[in-house]
């Protein structure tokens, strides 16, 4: 089955531009011109992703994602929006978006956004039976919260072992600083993020002990983990 995409736009011309494109990219598209009627359309249908102007009639982007997200936490959102001010984007992640892009864009910018976010929600549904990791030389339990290394275990706390599974399921791969906050503090914060890192630099310390581990900072992305690729 296609992946399926509520899309929730008031302008004709582009809505129908986006539309087009996204079902000749092989999607399943509803497109529906402002929030409420969005917002009926996604308790009648299921959906893979969601992408919400953010100015609408009758009901606004960020209101129709805040009661999307309690009917829903894991469904991934994208907000379209002109607002490009600092708080408007940071209001949209904490309202729960997965990715926020400012108008004008180009389509193949929205359609690279949409496979990253897509190819990250499989991977999560894939590995979330997974509990073990070996890495390296690196043994990590999340059940039980201990990293063994040659037979040496550390306890983790609860945050570092969520973060640290968070970087092997994206391994060898950018893990986005916005959707790492979410999913494991809830919302992006200042505070979260600087609690964030310091649990890296936690991790990065304990990997140290093998050489062919680590953790680099992607400027202005995220953090990935770097593992032997066999």
């Amino acid at each position: 089955m296609n992946t399926k995409i509520l899309l929730c736009e008031d302008d004709p011309n582009l809505g129908a531009l986006l539309k087009e494109y996204l079902l000749a990219k092989d999607y399943d598209v509803d497109l529906l011109p402002d929030g409420e009627l969005g917002y009926q359309a996604f308790l009648e249908n299921e959906y893979d992703l969601c992408i919400f102007d953010v100015m609408m009639p009758n009901k606004d982007g960020f209101t129709l994602a805040s009661d999307v997200r309690k009917k829903d936490t894991k469904i991934p959102i994208i907000f379209l929006t002109v607002k490009a001010l600092k708080q408007d984007i940071l209001e949209g992640f904490k309202i729960g978006a997965d990715d926020y892009i400012t108008k004008p864009f180009s389509m193949e910018e929205l359609l690279f956004r949409i496979e990253a976010i897509l190819r990250r929600v499989n991977l999560q549904k894939l590995q979330l039976g997974l509990t073990e990791y070996k890495f390296g030389k690196f043994v990590f339990d999340y059940q039980k919260q201990t990293l063994s290394f040659n037979g040496e275990k550390t306890k983790l706390t609860t945050k570092e072992a969520e973060m640290l599974r968070a970087l092997l399921q994206n391994a060898n791969q950018i893990l986005e600083r916005n959707a790492a906050l979410k999913t494991i503090w809830g919302e992006v914060t200042y505070f979260n993020a600087r609690s964030m890192d310091v649990y890296i630099t936690k991790l990065r310390k304990i990997l140290m002990q093998d050489p062919e581990i680590g953790i680099v900072n992607i400027h202005g992305k995220g953090y990935k983990i770097v593992i032997p690729k066999d």
